[in-house]
């Protein structure tokens, strides 16, 4: 069948596959690095208690068969492995269905993942890179073109992402509407980056100019995905340029940069590049891309549905194996940003003059002379939550007790998710967390002082608790 390959985007594949394998190894090396202390046997929200509480129809998964620490390292390490593999180009120098098996095996793995990361894997782009993982299995390699119908797939993976963010905001937030969003999101957006504080010193003019770019970005250029070329390339393009500009900006894991990669599938390199010669695809894979295409047609109903429904809902999975989902961000924008810092002291009874030494974490604000730094697409788990649990305690009612009781315990796997621990030798005797209130320090506060940042005290999160049998009562937690 003639129409079912595209051999001009042979080129697009490439580069699609190496940059999606790129994403796939940063990953799963943060899921190597930060599991123990989130979600290992000892970990603040543990995978064996979660498994007993749930079943195979919820949460699918490799770790339903097995769990340990070790053989989740295991799999994280393999992951990484594997992601190197591909980015090397390995899947190009194997059989059609050896490929696919390669590409299959590390959306296996981190399914299993993320199934059993709780709420240190709620995100979108868990789910995003999950749904665009498994359409890439049905891409082929360089023994053969490109299948249409999975390009056309990874297109409307790509509209939703964008459609369904530019909805939400339009739905949500009164300021999207009048233009004005970004007067704070530079400074209230969950994990701000080295350019951030200058973005929010822009122009209010210019910030409002951003928010019509977003809105035609998001609202109108989507839909130009499915016209014919070049406007389809000019579409993608302008989505790239547009995530370019979010990446410099702030700190998303690797939202920004999946649907760049997700935005250079759509682009037609054949005007550049001549394809190279490839063969007739084999009559098992037309079927099996032609049935994988219905079942993703099926499964985009209810997605669908939610895009142009009025209670439209953002980052959502509607199957368990996150094969087809909703996406969106920021429906709101705070208008003051609040951040729990967390301090201990070893001074044995608590008084007035009582030291106290605060935590120091990677990402999030801390020490207002510190300048944010970048991470994306590297995604710091236990700061993102963090940001979660200054809106609102609710969203840390789960694991902040457990956090601060290995912080007492001075917890090895806890203390490598921190920047500084002020208590190298021997743990604290007590620990508490307050609320901040930070703002960005104007340009001549930041000459005149070299703060980043302004903070004046709120609240307190949690009050002074050490080790004891009261420890994790209600009225401790937060």
């Amino acid at each position: 069948m003639e129409w079912f390959t595209a051999d001009g985007y042979w080129l697009s594949r490439l580069i699609f596959q190496r940059a999606l394998a790129g994403i796939y190894l940063v990953a799963f090396l943060a899921a190597a690095l930060q599991f123990r202390a989130l979600i290992g046997e000892r970990g603040m929200l543990p995978v064996p208690e979660f498994l007993r509480r749930t079943d195979w129809r919820t949460a699918p998964g490799l770790f339903r068969l097995h769990y340990s620490d070790r053989f989740f390292a295991v799999v994280c390490w393999t992951g990484c492995a594997l992601a190197a593999a591909l980015i090397a180009g390995v899947d190009s120098y194997v059989p059609l269905w050896a490929a696919m098996l390669l590409w299959l095996l590390p959306w296996a793995l981190y399914l299993s993942i993320v199934q059993v990361g709780q709420v240190w894997y709620g995100f979108g782009w868990e789910s995003l890179l999950l749904e665009t993982g498994f359409l890439a299995v049905f891409l082929g390699n360089a023994h053969t073109a490109p299948p249409v119908l999975v390009l056309w797939l990874l297109r409307w993976v790509l509209f939703r992402v964008e459609f369904g963010a530019g909805l939400i905001k339009i739905r949500g937030d009164e300021c999207w509407r009048r233009l004005t969003c970004l007067y704070f999101h530079h400074e209230t957006q969950p994990m701000p980056g080295p350019l951030s504080w200058f973005f929010h010193r822009l122009p209010r003019p210019v910030h409002r100019a951003e928010v019509a770019a977003n809105h035609v970005t998001q609202l109108l250029v989507p839909v130009l995905l499915f016209a014919p070329q070049p406007v389809s390339s000019a579409a993608a393009a302008l989505m790239i340029v547009t995530q370019l500009w979010l990446v410099l900006s702030g700190n998303f894991a690797w939202l920004n940069w999946l649907t760049i990669v997700l935005a250079l599938s759509a682009i037609d390199w054949s005007p550049v590049v001549a394809p190279p010669a490839q063969q007739a695809p084999s009559l098992w894979y037309e079927v099996l891309v032609i049935a994988v295409t219905v079942l993703v047609a099926v499964l985009s109903y209810r997605p669908a549905r939610n895009l142009i429904s009025r209670r439209q809902v953002m980052n959502r999975s509607f199957d368990p194996l996150h094969l087809v989902n909703t996406y969106g961000a920021f429906g709101s924008i705070s208008r003051v940003r609040l951040e729990v810092a967390v301090e201990g002291t070893d001074e044995r009874m608590l008084h007035e003059g009582t030291v106290w030494q605060e935590y120091g974490f990677r990402g999030k604000p801390g020490d207002p002379h510190r300048m944010p730094r970048q991470f994306a697409p590297y995604h710091l788990r236990l700061d993102w939550l963090m940001w979660f649990a200054a809106l609102s305690p609710a969203y840390a009612r789960s694991w902040f007790g457990p956090f601060v009781e290995r912080l007492l315990e001075n917890d090895r796997d806890t203390l490598r998710l921190l920047r500084h621990n002020p208590f190298p030798d021997t743990p604290p005797t007590y620990v508490r967390a307050r609320v901040y209130r930070y703002r960005y320090t104007t340009w001549r506060e930041l000459r005149a002082t070299g703060r980043w940042w302004h903070r004046t005290y709120v609240r307190e999160f949690i009050r002074p608790v050490s080790l004891g049998p009261s420890f994790l009562s209600p009225t401790r937690r937060p």
